[in-house]
Parts: structure tokens; C-alpha cells; sequence
């Protein structure tokens, strides 16, 4: 009997085929040894358009929305160019795909697409789809080579054991669906900010976008600063010069220029004497290995031109050609299980390396650590030489490769000197301070030709007296933040805001990683950064990242705040991590899911929050009456109304002329009464009489009811006592 084996893409299937020797290919699939080796194209399914389940979804009205549907349906995915016709060849490959697994020889299936809630939905659909019957099992690898091909086949799981995995990756396709139809489609409706234009909601678009608007209003909010500090040049007796900065109560920082300046005249001609000195020997180990925001980070950083998305598809076609490991990992370290395959990576690899003689194999927690791997181990090179690379496979192959080689380097190592000098300057309260470095071991840093840029301290002892050559008052003004790159906007995603910048190798970074709080994941924060771009949120400058106007409309109008809560959003992602290893129901997900989006479809179709933001040109010839009290914008006598001019952007206030309210109180709507309304927020009627014949005052306002977003007449009495 044989299996049928489905892997994510073709070129995987013959990574499975290569280590089988299996040569015979055939038109969708390799076959040999009691193997057909299939492939999909990624996904070849996709689920249901709104109007594929019901007609009268194809035009986006108001009422339909929101709409959930009762099951969810899958169909061959769309062609690419054209929406409106399926894709010829995954439908292809679909029907070579439902023929191997019909053969009479077929006594099984082996799902080996990737190993992780994505790559176990790719295949999990098609199994639903064909409604197989057959037992499937599941190929659970993190690298293709040979041996790992083998060992895992020997190895297979029963694939119902994945469906958590299966939830989790389900949860997340059924719940952006439902969030980003719905709220996309009735966001469109409401919000005209350009000319037929889609507003893209999504459920990890939208705090992403925050994080980039915050830090963009951060900088437009700032307000330079500048403070003073004083330098002074020392020379000993061997005629050796170095610097010291002043301080006054442990600050280095003065407001006042003045407070420095009356130093200089004192400082001329005088001499210092060294108080205090201390040498301490300090250590500097290798960054943590490569997660996939640390690749990228590390890319977008020191190349030009390169994007988060570009370095995730590079990564990955080094994965498929077996020189790397799985890419899409949140883990910095290795599972101790990977001890013997890493020493062999390691041995193939320093073989002819010019520090070949300094690589030791160590078993480190720094590298090895289980309780620190979330789903998949760090990125490490496989012990396949490559060959052949691009140009841009050979940047990322040789960042994960040296920063590999580095865990087995020696620490770096180095001398840090401190000197605090006083000056023989009675009026001087403070003293002075000089730091220097002296590099003693260059360890894992020659791996990359990291250069120090370290001061080096002349040799001084205390009580020694050295003169004072040169001073001078340096003004520094305070920048503002620095716009967000791709580097930091993945670490702000990673580790959902917990402010931990610039800690990219401590213990806080990984443990806030391991939380399972985050924006998106590994696999999505390069489309999400992506689709920002291509949807006109965002935009670059350089290697900076800005909101578009477009991107700050939105932020500053959409009502459902907690879409560009960084917290909401990390609860959510923290819940399918949570799905993921059983810890919690995938229909209690989708239920929080359901109920959120029909709440927030209420809240944009009562939302008055943007028409604000549309200024109207009256014709010269038109009387503005006053300012509409939803958008400002002017108000004008109609046939049959007092209206807004903004009406076309959906702004509703009007006031009939025959309201029959007003009529019954034997008052008519006039010209008069509408301009002191919209001046004064009511107008004043004397003389009403009420059903019982009762005479009375009163002050009526015009009010929006928040319930049925129609306006209605309130009353408030006038006491004409």
C-alpha cells in the first residue's frame, strides 16, 4: 500500500522526494518508493465571500451589516487578477490532490506543510473539503534536510493530536473574517476620507497604525529643550591628554549657561587632582540568537532598501532550500533536544574559518533552553554548505550563520576605567569624570568585525595632580523621538508595548515574548507592515515610517477604540496562543468575536465622529442659517427643511418645516427661531398652550437621540413666577 504526502510547496515536496531518492515526477506530484509526494500552492482554499452566501450581499448596504454566517464554507481560491473567476491552477492541483488520495492503493495521508497554526489549516481544509476518510498523520519538521526528513517520517503524529493547533489557526482565519468584512464594509460606508476609498479594518492593522501614529503625534508635541555641560581637557606629565565632564550632584545637565561660564576664567592655567579611581573588568556576550523580528530588525537596519516582508521571503526560501531552519519562530534559544544537531551544524561550519581554533561547543542555557521555546527554536543554519546564493539569500544566510558561530565564541572582554578628578578651584563644588575603555578579549566580536569605538584612558594614579588645558561650555538641545523604522515598530509588536526598547537581549524581552502578548505573529507582522503601506495608512521616508493622512483620519475618528488598544489586541492573540495548547475553546473565541463586532457595528452606523472633518463650500448665493451642531458646517433653508450642507457625507440634520411637534404647540418652524437654535442650543416660545389648556413657557432643544440617532424636541421649562 502507499501514502500520499502533501507538503506546503513544490519545492519542499522534492525536499521530501530528495531524501527518498524519488526521481519520477509527474504532472503535480513525484511518485516512488510507496510515496506520492503532492503539493498546494499555500492556500488553495479560501473561505466564502459574503455574497457567496447570500446574493444580496454583493452591494454593501447598511442594513445587511453586520452579517455572520451560520457555518463557514471554503471554495478554490480566487485568481489573483481577477476576483470574480477561480484560480485555474490551484483548482488543478486540487483535483490531482483529490485523485491521489481516491487511489485504491492509498491506505493513508501524511500532512507535512508547516509546523505551525497556518501550515496545519493549509492542509486541514483540504481534508474537510474532500471529506477524507482515510487515517491522515502529520510530519512535524523545523529544517528539510535529509536526515531530519527521515527521522521525522519514522516519527509521525496522528494528526487529530493537532487540532489545537488546528483551532487556534481556524480561530484566527474565522475571526478576521468576521471582524474585517464586517467592520470594512460598513467603515467604507460611513467614512468618505478620499473618493472611493476602502477603509481597511483588521484586527492587527489598526494597533499597528496606532503605534506608529502615537509616536508621529509624540514628535509634533515636542518641545526642545537645551541644557549645558562643561568639558575640560587634562594633560598629565607625560604630556598624555584625555577628558573629563563636570558634574554637580551627580548631574551633568545645567540650565543655566551662565552657571558654567563664570567657571572658565578660574579653569585657566589651573591644574586637577585625581580623587578616585576604579577599574573594573567587565563581559559582553553574543546577542541572543535570531528570532524572526530579530532578523528582520537586524536586515531593515544595516541595509538599505530592505523591508520586514522581503527579509521574511528570503528567510523562508532558505528554509525551503534546507540551508536554514523554520523562520517563522518567536524563540531566541534552542530546545536542549537539538544539543547533537547543533554541534554538527557547528563542526561543518568553522571547518577553514580563520578563528576556527577559538569555536568551542558549549552547552550554555544562553543557548539551550527548553522552557524558553515557544512552538519552534531560534533560527540556526543547517548543516548543509550552501551554494549558488543570491546576493540577498547571502545577507540573511550569513546573519543567521555568524550570529550562530557567535554563541561559541569566547565572551568579549573588557577593562572600563573610571577617573574623577577635582580642580584646585575653590568655587567649584562638583567634580570631574572620565571613562575609558581597554578591549582585552575581542572573543565572539571578530566574527562580524565589530568595532569598538572605545576611549582609552592615559595611566593615572590617585593623588596624582594634572593640568588643565582647555575648556569649553557645550550647549545640547534635546531631540525629539525618532520616527519608527521596521526594526522598532516589530519590537513595539513583539512584545505588544511593554516598553522595553533597546532591551532587545534581556531577560524582560524574553519573557515578555514567551507571554504570548503580542500584535500579530512572527508569520504576520511583515504583511501586516505591508498591507499598511499598500492600503495608504502608512508611509516611508528612508527607513522612517509615518501615518498618511489617511492613517491619522482614522486613528482620530474610528469609534471602536479598542481596536488600537495594544492591550485589547495582545489579549486576543494571548487567547489563540492559549487555543493553541488547549487552554481555552475555540467557540468561546468566536463568540467574544461575534459579540464584539455586532457591538462595533452599532457604534459606526451611530458614529458622527468624521463628518467634522468635511468643510463645505456653500454657493455665494446661499444664506448660512448658522453652524450644524454635529459637523460645523453651515446649515441652509431648504424647500420643505432647514438642513446641513454636509449631507452628502452622511451628515442627517434637519429640521422640517411642518414638524408636526412644534405645529402642536401652535408654533411654526421659521428662519428666526432655526438661527437662535443653532446659536444658543434652544430657543425660548412664550405663550404654548398644553393638552389641558394650561399656558406656559419654554425653551425647546433640538437633540440627538444616541439610541435611534434621530434627533428629537426636548423641553425645558421657564418657572415665570
Amino acid at each position: 500500500m502507499a501514502k500520499v504526502i502533501i507538503a506546503e510547496k513544490p519545492s519542499v515536496a522534492k525536499n521530501i522526494a530528495d531524501a527518498y531518492n524519488i526521481k519520477a515526477r509527474r504532472d503535480g506530484y513525484f511518485e516512488g518508493n510507496g510515496y506520492y509526494i503532492t503539493w498546494a500552492f499555500g492556500h488553495l482554499l479560501q473561505l466564502y465571500d459574503a455574497k457567496d452566501y447570500d446574493e444580496s450581499m454583493k452591494g454593501w448596504r447598511f442594513e445587511k451589516f453586520p452579517f455572520i454566517p451560520e457555518h463557514f464554507l471554503y471554495k478554490v481560491k480566487c485568481d489573483s487578477v481577477d476576483r470574480t473567476i477561480e484560480d485555474k491552477g490551484a483548482k488543478k492541483q486540487l483535483g490531482i490532490i483529490k485523485t491521489l488520495i481516491d487511489k485504491e492503493d492509498v491506505d493513508g495521508i501524511i500532512s507535512a506543510t508547516d509546523f505551525d497554526r497556518e501550515g496545519q489549516v493549509i492542509a486541514d481544509e483540504l481534508f474537510d473539503y474532500f471529506k477524507v476518510g482515510k487515517p491522515i498523520y502529520r510530519l512535524l519538521l523545523n529544517e528539510w534536510t535529509p536526515d531530519e526528513v527521515k527521522g521525522g517520517m519514522e516519527s509521525l503524529k496522528n494528526n487529530k493530536e493537532m487540532q489545537p493547533l488546528q483551532d487556534a489557526g481556524i480561530g484566527r482565519q474565522w475571526s478576521d473574517w468576521i471582524i474585517g468584512i464586517n467592520l470594512t464594509s460598513v467603515s467604507t460606508l460611513k467614512y468618505k476620507f478620499e473618493e472611493n476609498k476602502t477603509i481597511n479594518i483588521g484586527r492587527v492593522l489598526l494597533p499597528t497604525l496606532k503605534i506608529i501614529y502615537d509616536r508621529d503625534i509624540e514628535i509634533e508635541n515636542f518641545t526642545a529643550t537645551t541644557y549645558y555641560k562643561l568639558v575640560s581637557n587634562f594633560k598629565t606629565s607625560t604630556n598624555e591628554e584625555f577628558e573629563g565632564l563636570y558634574y554637580e550632584n551627580d548631574s551633568e545637565k545645567f540650565e543655566k549657561k551662565e552657571d558654567l561660564d563664570k567657571f572658565m576664567p578660574m579653569l585657566e592655567g589651573a591644574t586637577a587632582k585625581i580623587i578616585d579611581k576604579q577599574t573594573e573588568l567587565k563581559k559582553e556576550y553574543p546577542p541572543y540568537l535570531f528570532n524572526l523580528s530579530n532578523l528582520q530588525g537586524h536586515i531593515t537596519s544595516k541595509y538599505k532598501g530592505w523591508t520586514s516582508d522581503k527579509v521574511l521571503k528570503v528567510a523562508q526560501s532558505l528554509y525551503e532550500k534546507k540551508l536554514t531552519t523554520y523562520p517563522r519562530t518567536a524563540s531566541v534559544v534552542l530546545e536542549e533536544s537539538l544539543k547533537d544537531r547543533a554541534k554538527k551544524v557547528l563542526d561543518t561550519l568553522k571547518a577553514g574559518l580563520p578563528y576556527e581554533k577559538d569555536i568551542k561547543f558549549s552547552t550554555s542555557k544562553r543557548i539551550f533552553d527548553s522552557s524558553k521555546v515557544e512552538s519552534h527554536s531560534a533560527i540556526t543554519p543547517t548543516y548543509i554548505k550552501p551554494s549558488g546564493l543570491s546576493a540577498d539569500e547571502k545577507i540573511v544566510y550569513d546573519a543567521i550563520k555568524n550570529r550562530f558561530i557567535m554563541q561559541f565564541m569566547p565572551i568579549a572582554e573588557f577593562e572600563e576605567t573610571k577617573v574623577t578628578l577635582k580642580a584646585n578651584i575653590s568655587e567649584m563644588n562638583g567634580v570631574f569624570v572620565s571613562k575609558g575603555k581597554v578591549k582585552l578579549v575581542e572573543g565572539w566580536k571578530v566574527v562580524e568585525k565589530i568595532e569598538s569605538k572605545d576611549v582609552i584612558l592615559p595611566k593615572v594614579e590617585i593623588d596624582e595632580t594634572v593640568d588643565i588645558v582647555d575648556s569649553k561650555v557645550n550647549a545640547v538641545t534635546k531631540k525629539p523621538p525618532k520616527y519608527h523604522t521596521e526594526k522598532t515598530l516589530l519590537r513595539v509588536m513583539e512584545t505588544c508595548g511593554k516598553g522595553i526598547e533597546g532591551k532587545e537581549d534581556s531577560e524582560e524581552m524574553m519573557q515578555a515574548i514567551l507571554s504570548g502578548y503580542s500584535i500579530g505573529t512572527p508569520a504576520t507582522r511583515a504583511e501586516t507592515i505591508k498591507k499598511l503601506k499598500d492600503i495608504g495608512y502608512l508611509k516611508t521616508k528612508g527607513k522612517n515610517l509615518m501615518c498618511t493622512e489617511l492613517g491619522r483620519n482614522l486613528v482620530e475618528t474610528f469609534p471602536v477604540k479598542e481596536l488600537f488598544d495594544l492591550e485589547y489586541t495582545g489579549r486576543l492573540e494571548k487567547t489563540l496562543s492559549d487555543i493553541e495548547k488547549g487552554k481555552f475553546a475555540k467557540s468561546d473565541f468566536i463568540k467574544l468575536i461575534v459579540d464584539f463586532t455586532i457591538s462595533s457595528v452599532e457604534l459606526i452606523k451611530k458614529d458622527d465622529g468624521a463628518l467634522s472633518r468635511f468643510k463645505v463650500e456653500i454657493p455665494k448665493d446661499s444664506e448660512n442659517i448658522g453652524p450644524c451642531p454635529v459637523c460645523g458646517n453651515p446649515v441652509l433653508e431648504g424647500e420643505k427643511s432647514f438642513g446641513c450642507s454636509n449631507w452628502k457625507n452622511g451628515c442627517k440634520y434637519t429640521i422640517w418645516k411642518d414638524d408636526k411637534y412644534i405645529a402642536s404647540f401652535g408654533k411654526k418652524i421659521s428662519k428666526e427661531m432655526v438661527e437662535l437654535l443653532l446659536k444658543n442650543g434652544k430657543v425660548g416660545f412664550r405663550n404654548l398652550k398644553s393638552k389641558k389648556g394650561n399656558t406656559f413657557s419654554a425653551y425647546f432643544k433640538y437633540q440627538k437621540n444616541e439610541e435611534t440617532g434621530y434627533f428629537n424636541w426636548n423641553i425645558e421649562f421657564i418657572d415665570n413666577r
